[in-house]
């Protein structure tokens, strides 16, 4: 167990076994259990501008490296990434950390691993937030059949099905890769005829004040351990999702919700979030961040834990 600094307050790191599975954790504070999950591309990482605040105001804050990603194992069959193994992942921690439920927060692909714990295993969820992505409806068709339709075959979801094509494009240049996806300015997420999905990105001459060379290190020193194709494996279950998920059809998420995002996500142009009490009726608040886009918890850190501090409490 080793121990890194944030401010005036400790970040503990340890590696807990989860139904067979090898996860590592950041966590600080003490009181009721908060999770964080991140998204793609990221790790626990993403989430160190939210760990010592929500811990200072007397929670126990986890945020694990999810199946796939940095320290935590990742299994060759690419079928081992559905939502049901994820929410499995989820629960798994819980329990593992000697509790009996959580709020659960999940930013980018975290948040339909949020939305799904909280719609599967409500008795463990005491409170759900989704930041970028909102909890949506099923889909009438397969997800990706509908995505093709509207973007054609150039959307980045498509493109990322097949094995081993983006992982060279994104494992060629690590420094490159992340100063431009994490750093940069982006157009719509289609990839066109001769090009690659970091074509698509602008890289920043300088980082934005709010990551720093050290942040893109970090990101560097992981994915050049884990590589790619574990997060990318979360994409190529998509269809197989919207399969195994079936029997929620219309089923509505019980538990307290809340929703964030950045005015500016990207996402926002392939994602629906007119139907959001729909699928969460018990929404205690949406909020959309003025000038802020799809890493609104590393670009607006203050206002994201205000409005989740604002959430938990009214649990």
């Amino acid at each position: 167990m080793d121990d890194g600094e944030q401010g005036n307050r400790m970040v503990t790191h340890r590696t807990v076994e989860v139904g067979g599975l090898r996860m590592h954790l950041a966590e600080q504070g003490t009181g009721p259990l908060v999770l964080l999950l991140h998204g793609w591309p990221e790790t626990s990482h993403s989430w160190r501008h939210q760990l010592g605040p929500l811990a200072d105001a007397g929670y126990h804050v986890v945020a694990p490296d999810q199946r796939g990603y940095g320290g935590t194992g990742s299994p060759a069959d690419a079928s081992r990434y559905t939502l049901l193994h994820l929410v499995g992942d989820v629960v798994g921690l819980i329990h593992a950390l000697g509790e009996r439920e959580a709020i659960v927060v999940g930013h980018d692909w975290g948040a339909p691993v949020a939305w799904h714990t909280a719609l599967l295993r409500p008795d463990v969820v005491r409170g759900v937030a989704g930041i970028s992505v909102p909890p949506t409806l099923r889909a009438p068709a397969p997800p990706l059949s509908l995505l093709r339709e509207r973007f054609g075959d150039g959307f980045y979801q498509i493109y990322f099905q097949r094995p081993g094509v983006a992982e060279a494009e994104l494992g060629a240049d690590l420094r490159t890769t992340f100063r431009k996806l994490l750093g940069g300015s982006a157009e719509a997420p289609v990839v066109r005829e001769g090009e690659g999905f970091l074509d698509r990105f602008t890289e920043p001459a300088v980082l934005p004040d709010w990551l720093s060379e050290e942040d893109v290190d970090a990101a560097v020193e992981s994915f050049g351990r884990s590589g790619f194709t574990g997060g990318l494996n979360w994409y190529r279950n998509i269809d197989r999702n919207w399969d195994l998920l079936a029997a929620w059809r219309d089923t509505p998420i019980t538990c307290p919700a809340f929703y964030l995002c950045g005015d500016g996500d990207l996402t926002r142009a392939f994602t629906d979030s007119s139907r959001i009490a729909e699928a969460a009726p018990d929404l205690r608040g949406v909020v959309d961040v003025p000038g802020a886009g799809h890493w609104v918890q590393l670009e607006r850190p203050d206002e994201v834990n205000t409005a989740l501090l604002e959430f938990f409490k009214q649990l």
